[in-house]
Order: structure tokens, then sequence, then C-alpha cells
């Protein structure tokens, strides 16, 4: 290839980690063309937008590298070269405000995912970026990406690919893991997807699952074994959901996975001390219904105090109240599948790939994203680690093609 000949770049995958990797591809002078199953780019982002879009998070930076566990050690240069901080200039640089919430949590000033992608897509229509939507990846035959298409079977030809298929979480928005099977075949063996950031289930009584489902509870703490989280849940007609769930999920899906019973205790008042609840029941009652009186003493709201009988009949004696109070014990029947899940653990197994994301079994081929072999809590992380990895593979991709690749 003569050093001023055009290269071309095929990025596989329309969300955060693809549209990251295509947009320093292009930059860097490529002809870059995105292929996205999907009839438009990026559904499962504009999904996390009706939340907020909660982006990234203003902690301090080891804090933040911490969230990703394991995969810490692999994602840590990545997120030093586009993290928080430049993730924040670069919405910015699209005309894109953010704010850091009382949380820590950073947002679109907007608090929705449309005006941060129009944006985007305006940029990557200026530098070149063809879409090439309704086509379905299928693996690879010899040096081409095969796609299936409205037309019918496509293959695709380039000078370097990146893959940015997503994990497997919530199907319907264009993520289903059906990538597992063909890249396992080039030698790019995965791990185990499994659901992150899930919810749990929990047997309610019927009269319970009917009169609570989609109530709050606000202000708990959760404790599943070593772990614990603060913050709200939310009741469902099979369980629970929401943040401080979420971030238990990962250790309870493991828990069960190796046959241990998990038993999920809920401490409605985290902000009172046994002690304290203890000496507030030690209250005379007078004729006032259980329920009134825990409500007026302790602020218990109406669901609180049917899930403090759902786990049995209430103890007479104050100390063994308040214990209940502090733990309400919920015996955990299950996680919630990648269909609802909000993201997805396990991946391509970090072994499988140099330090540039490239494959080691296919010279040529980067991964990026979700794909990968990492997990993250809800708060910003997720995000952030699809926008850095995608970045990192686009610029290893870029440079794969000049004769600079590998750095010496």
């Amino acid at each position: 290839m003569s050093e001023n000949t055009t290269r071309n770049a095929a990025v596989i995958g329309a969300g955060p980690a693809g549209l990251m990797a295509a947009e320093v591809l292009a930059e860097a002078g490529l002809d870059v063309t995105i292929y996205e199953r999907m009839a438009s780019p990026a559904r499962k982002l504009l999904m996390a937008g009706r939340g907020g879009l909660n982006l990234t998070h203003a902690e301090n930076f080891d804090d933040f590298c911490s969230r990703y566990g394991e995969a810490q050690a692999r994602l840590r240069p990545m997120l030093e070269a586009f993290g928080p901080e430049q993730l924040r200039q670069w919405c910015a640089s699209l005309g894109q405000e953010v704010f850091v919430g009382t949380s820590g949590r950073v947002f679109p000033r907007a608090m929705k995912a449309s005006p941060l992608l129009r944006a985007w897509l305006r940029r990557l229509d200026s530098l070149g970026t063809q879409f090439c939507l309704r086509h379905e990846f299928r693996g690879f035959a010899r040096d081409a990406a095969l796609f299936e298409t409205p037309q019918g079977p496509l293959k695709i030809q380039a000078d370097v690919f990146v893959l940015a298929l997503g994990g497997a979480s919530w199907p319907r928005l264009g993520s289903d893991g059906g990538w597992v099977a063909p890249l396992k075949v080039l030698g790019l063996e995965s791990s185990l997807l499994r659901p992150a950031n899930c919810g749990v289930f929990v047997m309610w009584s019927e009269f319970f699952a009917q009169k609570f489902q989609g109530q709050p509870l606000k202000n708990i703490a959760l404790h599943a074994g070593e772990k614990s989280a603060k913050g709200e849940a939310l009741v469902t007609r099979r369980g629970l959901e929401g943040g401080a769930v979420y971030a238990l999920s990962g250790a309870i899906r493991d828990a069960l996975a190796a046959g241990d019973e998990v038993v999920l205790h809920v401490d409605l008042r985290p902000d009172f001390s046994l002690e304290e609840i203890t000496r507030r029941l030690s209250r005379p009652r007078g004729k006032t219904s259980l329920s009134n009186y825990l409500r007026k003493i302790l602020g218990l709201s109406p669901v609180a105090m049917a899930l403090l009988r759902e786990s049995g009949a209430l103890p007479d004696e104050t100390a063994s109240l308040a214990a209940r109070i502090k733990a309400v014990p919920l015996k955990i029947a299950g996680v919630g599948g990648l269909e609802r899940a909000i993201s997805t653990a396990g991946g391509i197994m970090w072994e499988a790939l140099d330090e540039k994301l490239m494959a080691r079994s296919r010279p040529g081929l980067f991964v990026a994203g979700e794909m990968l072999d990492w997990e993250a809590p809800t708060g910003g992380y997720l995000l952030t680690a699809c926008f850095a990895t995608g970045r990192a593979a686009g610029l290893a991709a870029a440079d794969w093609v000049a004769p600079n690749y590998p750095p010496a």
C-alpha cells in the first residue's frame, strides 16, 4: 500500500464505543463506514437518556478506576487518556454543556441524550463518515466481514476493522451477544455473558405484590454478605430494582451461581443506629396502631411497614423489633435476565487481545466497549469505559494501518 493511499476502516456497531472509534479514525484521515444492525444509531444511548444520561462521575480518579474491579488494571491507561474530565471537555466541544449533580454524577444540561447524539452525528458527517444501517454482523470469511442486509448477504473488506457490538443486555435495542460464536472461530474466546446492574427476584406474598408494586423504598441500605449499598429500591411484581439493588446485583448473581443461598437484608432507617431505634421504640404507644406508631416515631412509610411484615410476624420484644427494622431479611430467588439488565458482565477475554485492543489471532481487528470482559456499577462508569475503549481502539486501529505499528 503506497503511503498516500487512503485507508478505509469498517466500524461494526453504532453505540458510544463504535461512534467514538469512528470519530478518531476519521480524524486520522481514514475513510470510515459504520455498520449497524438497527435502523438508527445509538439506540441504547437514547434509552439511557430517558433517565437523564449519566455520562460519568466526578469522584477522585483512583476511586473512579476502582469501580471496574478486576478489569481496572487493563482499563486504567485508557481512562487516563480519556476519562471523566476528557469526556466532559469532549461534550463541551460538541456544544453540550454538562453539570455535576449532588451525588457527583455528571449529566448533560439538557438531561437527555438526543441533543448530544445529534451534535455527534453532525460531527461524524462533517468528517465524511458513512453509515450502513440494518446491516447485521454474521462473522468473518477470510479477510471479509459478513453481513445480512435487507438486500441479502454482503461481504465487506477493509484495511482495518473495529468491533463495537455491545454486550447482550436489552437485546431489542441492538446488542444480543450473537457475536460470541463467530468470533470464537477466530480465536477470540469470551467468558460467559451475564446480567449486570439488574433487579433481583423475591417471592412476595400476593397481597404485597399487588398492593405495593411500583412503589419506592426511599433512604434505605441493603446488605448482601460483605457488600452493602445505600439509596433507593423500587418494588416490582417479582422483586426489587433500583440503584441500591444494582450495586449488589453482581455479587448476588455470582453467589447464586455458586449455589449459595442469598439473603438480602434491608435497613429501613440507615440514618438511625440500632440503639436510637430501640430508644424510640421504648416510648409509650398507648392505643395507637403499630403502623401509625412506627410512622410517627421512625417515619416508616406504608410500603416499609408492609415489607417488615413480609419477613414474618413482627416480634413483640422491643430489641427484636428494632433489629428487624435494621435488617429485614429477604431471601433472593434469582436475578433478572439479560433482557432487562442495564449492562452485561463477561465478554471477550483480555488475553485474546494485545494492549492496544487488537486481536492476537487476527491482526487488524480491534475490539471496544461492552464486548470486552468487564463490568461496572451505574453512576457514569459504564458509558465512560465505552467511550474510553472506543477511543483507544480507534487510535490503535489508525496507527496499525500506518508503518509505525506496533510502536518500538
